[in-house]
This record gives structure tokens, C-alpha cells and sequence, in this order.
């Protein structure tokens, strides 16, 4: 699932970004899904799904 960018690309106006709408729900899933639990001074996080 990873990917390298290690190519930089000239993009002349962020609006012409158009990212897939497989891109948004994926992560639109994963910020409902991700818990961040706070103790002490750690931040643990996990996934609840």
C-alpha cells in the first residue's frame, strides 16, 4: 500500500488537485476508525475496525 514520492512534481495551483473519490472515503474511514488515547505523557494510538 505504499508509495514512494520521490519525484517532485510542479503543481501551479493546489485547486487542480482532483484526488479519486477511493482516496476520500479511504480516508475518511480511517479517521472514524483511528482513536488516540492519551495517558500520562503517551499518546497511544489505535485502529477500531
Amino acid at each position: 500500500m505504499a508509495k514512494l514520492y520521490s519525484e517532485k512534481k510542479s503543481v501551479k495551483n493546489l485547486n487542480e488537485l482532483q484526488p479519486s473519490e477511493e482516496t476520500v472515503n479511504f480516508l475518511l474511514n480511517y479517521s472514524k476508525a483511528l482513536s488516540v488515547i492519551n495517558c500520562n505523557n503517551m499518546k497511544f494510538e489505535a485502529l477500531l475496525n
